[in-house]
């Protein structure tokens, strides 16, 4: 069983090289399952039903979502659509608009945390994952987890945490893919980010000027994607044992695509 789990999409540019790549890749790689982290979407910040939607009939499966779930607000209401597949981070506090899992979006199952060291106050990632797992999430179907966090450490603890008990703990949010992919001794696959589908030419996908201008007057101002040009896909191929449910190898998968 074979699941793709692509990085931070980043803008109209982003989700041109998704709409142009992930078919043949799905074909190319023989892959059952995608996952893609969402949150960046929609100019950057945010989601909205069309973009969403576009990425599904890209071919994408489940969308995930970090701290930037709630910056379009016309959105939220749609977190409790239950044919969206779209989660946000499980470990908001509790009452929160949407859901933070899905067992019931095809043969995986999907997590989606995010961090507290540097992002956030959030209810503990640790804690949370051990409740719902212990409740009987996810049973006789592989897990991945998308983890947003900023800390490296974090995120390998949390895989560490997790191992022999998900089939794999991918890091998101820095939008800069890491070249540490490894199955852990107990089954669990791991990568500490996978990057992101943004521009070659860009800070994390955004445009060089508003992104150095705000280092260089302390302001804060709007930045914008950029919208075309060389763009970087980036994600991993999860091959997992479906009579364990663990992970067999963790391999990137990273092209570039003008649009």
């Amino acid at each position: 069983m074979r699941v793709l789990m692509i990085g931070d999409v980043v803008g109209s540019g982003g989700r041109k090289a998704v709409t142009k790549l992930l078919r043949d890749l799905r074909s190319e790689l023989s892959i059952d399952f995608v996952t893609l982290q969402g949150e960046n979407l929609a100019a950057g910040i945010g989601l909205t039903v069309d973009t969403v939607a576009e990425m599904t009939e890209a071919g994408a499966d489940v969308i995930t979502t970090g701290n930037h779930v709630w910056d379009k607000r016309e959105f939220i209401d749609h977190l409790d659509d239950p044919y969206l597949p779209v989660l946000r981070p499980l470990n908001y506090p509790l009452g929160s608009p949407g859901r933070g899992a899905t067992d019931d979006s095809g043969p995986i199952a999907v997590i989606n945390l995010i961090g507290r060291v540097w992002v956030g106050e959030f209810d503990s990632p640790f804690a949370i994952v051990d409740d719902l797992l212990a409740g009987g999430f996810g049973q006789r179907k592989p897990i991945v987890v998308d983890f947003h966090a900023e800390a490296t450490s974090e995120k390998g603890a949390l895989a560490w945490h997790l191992d022999g008990r998900v089939a794999a703990v991918v890091g998101t949010h820095t939008h800069v893919p890491t070249s540490d992919c490894k199955v852990l001794p107990d089954g669990t696959g791991f990568v500490t980010d996978l990057g992101m589908v943004g521009a070659v030419d860009s800070i994390l996908g955004v445009e060089v000027e508003g992104s150095l201008n705000r280092f260089l007057t302390s302001r804060r101002q709007r930045m914008q994607p950029v919208r075309s040009g060389l763009i970087n896909f980036n994600s991993v191929l999860i091959d997992i044992d479906p009579a364990t449910g663990l992970a067999n190898s963790v391999k990137r998968v990273d092209r570039q695509i003008e649009v």
